[in-house]
């Protein structure tokens, strides 16, 4: 036996290395475009970074477009719906649709916060790249969800890091960015959930039929509206857009226009310094007793409460 031969590392133990040193390399350029607590958004089109220092209780409820998304350090949990996921460090994840979330911080300290890259996905630039990465056909799809969790592959981390490094140099954003972001959509439509990602561009698959019904909602969310209308819209029977619409989406139409509702009045409270009641005008809303109720229940504090809120944080020292 020659003993002077270097030894080489077993597989999963070299893969888990070199994993763990990009997600090094990650959280060093997340640190550098995070300083602070909170959601950056970055010069490059629908790029976003986040750092969060303490696990907090209250989760933050927002929109997310569809997108992937990178635990670089610590973990976090993402609701939709009925649904819970749970990523830690070296996890990503991908919604296919426009979705409403809660998104909590479980793992974050002072000395390791919680580091996370999420980047929007184009539908109708995955609908161009699907043709060259399945010349054949997508193989059929027999169970969607709202959201699909899987550890993340070296090479697209690698490429998500040589985005952000495009912010160092004049330039690179302009020149190299759309080519590295086509880099991380043909590394993910080939990755285990390349399928789900895939749908996003096809017209006539369930999770595109579901999205078309999304841009309705999102366009008419103060209008009254049935699950009738929504199906013949998408060229779909009631029954089948309904049982679509939860499995994309993990909830019913009427409880997404809810949550849609709930966002644009807490926006209007918050941004337009509009009372509880106008709001609820203004997004469809025809009961203000409903709207408390339901407001408190997604929100966890009135609309009375949050107004009052604001108030104080106007107030000068």
């Amino acid at each position: 036996m020659n003993t002077n031969e270097p030894s080489i590392l077993p597989a999963p133990d070299n893969a888990k290395r070199l994993i763990d040193a990009e997600m090094r390399r990650l959280s060093r350029l997340l640190y550098t475009h995070a300083p602070h607590d909170g959601v950056v958004t970055l010069p490059i089109s629908g790029l976003y970074v986040a750092r969060y220092s303490s696990v907090d209780l209250d989760c933050i409820k927002t929109f997310y477009s569809p997108s992937l998304g990178i635990v670089a350090q610590g973990a976090k949990s993402i609701t939709v719906g009925q649904e819970t996921y749970q990523l830690e460090k070296s996890q990503m994840m991908m919604h296919p649709v426009v979705l409403p979330v809660a998104i909590q911080a479980t793992k974050a300290s002072q000395s390791e916060p919680l580091l996370t890259v999420r980047l929007d996905l184009n539908p109708q630039r995955i609908a161009e790249l699907v043709l060259k990465v399945y010349p054949q056909g997508l193989p059929p799809v027999r169970q969607w969800s709202a959201g699909y969790v899987v550890n993340a592959d070296v090479s697209l981390v690698n490429t998500v890091i040589r985005l952000l490094e495009c912010l160092q140099k004049p330039g690179d954003v302009e020149l190299l960015g759309p080519l590295i972001m086509d880099e991380i959509s043909i590394r993910l439509l080939r990755s285990p959930i390349g399928v789900h990602v895939a749908e996003m561009g096809f017209a006539d698959s369930g999770v595109r039929q579901v999205a078309e019904a999304i841009a309705w909602l999102r366009d008419n969310f103060s209008q009254s509206v049935k699950v009738k209308d929504l199906a013949e819209l998408t060229h779909m029977s009631v029954s089948s857009f309904h049982d679509h619409f939860k499995a994309v989406t993990s909830m019913t139409p009427m409880q997404y226009q809810k949550a849609l509702r709930l966002q644009e009045a807490r926006r209007l409270m918050l941004s337009r310094q509009m009372d509880a009641t106008t709001a609820c005008r203004m997004v469809g809303y025809v009961s203000d007793s409903q709207f408390s109720r339901d407001y408190s229940s997604f929100f966890g504090d009135s609309p009375k409460r949050d107004i009052r809120l604001r108030q104080q944080s106007q107030r000068p020292e």
